[in-house]
């Protein structure tokens, strides 16, 4: 069950109001949406993207189920949310009072979506957050058999932070020589004979989250996604407005406190948190994948 991180936090920042239009830009599985319905009326509207088609559908009954009583107008959509502008178009929607970017990914899209995100599953190794796929949308599987040694080092280095991001590339193009790398396992295995003892054992991460990180962000064009999303979202944002965003991982968190500073350098928006805002220990006890979330909001300024 997905558990919505920093849940009680994001509510307070946002403060929303009854006729509020607000923008869940990853409604995943409705934590954060649910929540935020309970603060609307029949007045406002609740927008969920997401690139999952699968998810969406069964998120929508729990939002149904969840707006009993508020009666708030609710619009998901199919798609990425740095394609923000294409997908308001046509519902004629000009402006939103709030938006919740939680860019962490739910226990349902690591463990039961069969593509390749958890290397604790054996999976085909899609890692796109796209469903469906079409022949089009790239994949892990065609990054690591079909890339460049530079550029898969690259990736490793850059999106994963990888220190072993030399050895593990090499012998990525050594195994592939002999048979593809079609699933996770493959993949773990490939990682397994590149990396030295020590970083195998008693560590509080396993050897092979780096790399799957790195691959999931380069597959889906994360890190751009976000800038875009951020701009797009913000150029929608109606004056007095916030902007909450979770991030998980390092390079999020920075393109994220750039914007808003480029933003508050401006005079444009105010950051309402100085420093992020970080789980509990209870919270983190818990939901252990809140360890390293941080929430950043800022509010636009009247012009």
């Amino acid at each position: 069950m997905h558990v919505p991180v920093l849940l009680e936090k994001v509510l307070l920042y946002l403060n929303l109001q009854e006729g509020d239009t607000v923008l869940d830009a990853t409604i995943d599985g409705g934590g954060h949406a649910i929540a935020m319905l309970a603060r609307l009326s029949s007045k406002g509207m609740l927008i969920g993207i997401d690139q999952d088609a699968g998810l969406l559908k069964s998120t929508e009954s729990k939002l149904e189920s969840g707006n009993r009583q508020a009666k708030c107008k609710i619009v998901l959509l199919n798609g990425n949310f740095r394609d923000l502008d294409k997908l308001l178009e046509p519902l004629k929607i000009k402006s939103l009072n709030a938006a919740l970017f939680d860019l962490g990914m739910s226990s349902d899209q690591l463990d039961l979506s069969g593509r390749g995100f958890s290397f604790k599953k054996d999976e085909p190794l899609l890692m796109n957050l796209k469903n469906p796929l079409t022949e089009k949308d790239l994949t892990a599987m065609e990054i690591v058999n079909s890339w460049g040694a530079d550029e898969i080092y690259e990736i490793l280095k850059v999106y994963g932070e990888e220190r072993f991001a030399g050895p593990i590339s090499k012998k990525i193009i050594e195994s592939r020589k002999i048979k593809r790398i079609k699933t996770t396992f493959e993949l773990v295995e490939v990682i397994n004979e590149s990396v030295p003892v020590f970083y195998k054992r008693g560590r509080r991460i396993h050897f092979a989250t780096k790399t799957f990180q790195a691959l999931r962000i380069a597959v889906n064009d994360e890190l751009n996604a976000l800038k875009e999303g951020l701009l797009k979202s913000w150029e929608y944002m109606e004056p007095e407005g916030k902007i909450a965003v979770i991030s998980f991982h390092s390079l999020e968190d920075r393109i994220v406190k750039n914007f808003f500073r480029e933003k508050h350098q401006k005079r444009e928006g105010v950051i309402l948190t100085k420093k992020p805002i970080q789980s509990s220990r209870e919270e983190t006890f818990l939901n252990p994948r809140a360890r390293s979330a941080k929430l950043r909001v800022i509010k636009k300024e009247l012009i």
